[in-house]
Order: structure tokens, then sequence, then C-alpha cells
């Protein structure tokens, strides 16, 4: 069973950074495509960004330009760097793993979920 646990949510202002990191422990990660998502209240959980095992990201129009997401595959840690939040960026962030595959933003996809960070941002 993988195991996946994130840490680094918090409250910041608008224009403020926050960095994510996701633990997976697996010791194939490096073969992993591996993902970020968020769900705020009363809306549907949606695709933020993904970085496969050749290194190739995927990210969500609304976060493009703000957000990189990265990962040390020596220390199976995913990471995802958040510049220049805005309030609309208020969720509950999940990281996500989905074995020996391309990366994708489709959270049916996924096999392994964590548990989930709160960001919230304050205008």
């Amino acid at each position: 069973q993988v195991e996946l646990m994130e840490t680094g949510g918090g409250s910041v202002e608008a224009g403020g950074s926050l960095r994510l990191s996701c633990v997976v422990s697996e010791y194939t990660y490096s073969d992993y495509c591996v993902g970020w998502f968020r769900q705020a209240p009363g809306k549907e959980r949606e695709g933020v960004a993904a970085i496969d095992r050749d290194g190739e990201k995927a990210y969500a129009d609304s976060v493009k330009g703000r957000f990189t997401v990265s990962k040390d595959n020596n220390k199976n840690i995913m990471y995802l760097q958040m510049s220049t939040l805005k309030p609309e960026d208020t969720a509950m962030y999940y990281c996500a793993a989905r074995p020996f595959a391309q990366t994708t933003l489709d959270e049916d996809r996924y096999n392994y979920w964590g548990q989930g960070t709160q960001v919230t941002v304050s205008s």
C-alpha cells in the first residue's frame, strides 16, 4: 500500500507564497506520476499540477506561471511551490500518485491519495 502525506499548508495573505510537500512511501517512487489536486468548499476537486517519472509537467491554466511542481527522487518527496497566491487558491490540497504512468490532471487516473493540507489565502 502506497501512503502519501502532505505538509506545508497554512494561512497567507494574497500575493504571498507557500510550499507544499508530499512524502511518498514507495521505493519505486521515481517511476510514478505524482500530482496535486485541490478542493474548495462547495466545489469539485480539480487538478492543479502533476509531474511524471520523466519530469514532464502539467499545470491547470489557473495556476500557470504561479505554481511550480517538482520532485526529489532521492527523498521520495514532491513539492508544490505556490507564489502570488490569490483568495481563490483557498482549498484543501491533496497529493496523489499513479504508478508507471504519464502525467495527467485527471483525478480518476490516480490510485493513491494523501489526507490533504489546508491552504487559506486572505485578501
